[in-house]
C-alpha cells in the first residue's frame, strides 16, 4: 500500500510557514513504509480565489486540484480554518520539520499512524508529527 502524499511548499524543498492552502505548489510524492517518488508538482491555483480568510471556495478549489491526482494525505507545518474541511477528503498531516525529504522519513516511520487515519470510518482527524 502506498499513500500519495501533497508537500505544501514554494520551492520543492522545504514547507513553508503559512497556511497549506497558501502554498504556491504542492509536490506530490508517492510514499510507503520502504521508499518514496517524486510524482510532480502542481501549482496551486487558487490563491487569487480566496474572497475572506477560510473561504469555503478556496479549500473546495485546492481539493478538486489533489484530487485529481488522487492524493491521500496533505503536509503542512500549518493550516487554517479550512482543515475542517479538508480533513473530510485528506489525512492533514502537521509536521515541524521543514525540509521534505526528512518529512518523508518521519512520515515512513509513522506509516502505520498515517495509514490507520486515512481509513478511518468515523471523522479523520489531523495527525501530529
Amino acid at each position: 500500500m502506498k499513500l500519495r502524499v501533497a508537500f505544501a511548499t514554494d520551492d520543492g524543498k522545504v514547507l513553508m510557514k503559512r497556511h497549506f492552502g497558501d502554498a504556491m505548489f504542492y509536490a506530490i510524492y508517492e510514499i510507503s513504509e520502504e521508499e518514496s517518488f517524486f510524482i510532480k508538482r502542481i501549482e496551486n491555483t487558487t490563491s487569487e480565489e480566496e474572497i475572506q480568510h477560510a473561504d469555503v471556495q478556496k479549500a473546495k478549489g485546492i481539493s478538486s486540484l489533489l484530487k485529481q491526482d488522487e492524493v491521500h494525505v496533505v503536509v503542512s507545518k500549518v493550516f487554517g480554518p479550512n482543515i475542517k474541511r479538508i480533513k473530510k477528503k485528506f489525512v492533514p498531516l502537521i509536521v515541524h520539520e521543514p525540509d521534505i525529504a526528512k518529512t518523508i522519513k518521519i512520515i515512513q516511520q509513522n506509516y502505520s499512524v498515517v495509514l490507520k487515519e486515512r481509513d478511518s470510518e468515523i471523522e479523520r482527524k489531523p495527525v501530529r508529527l
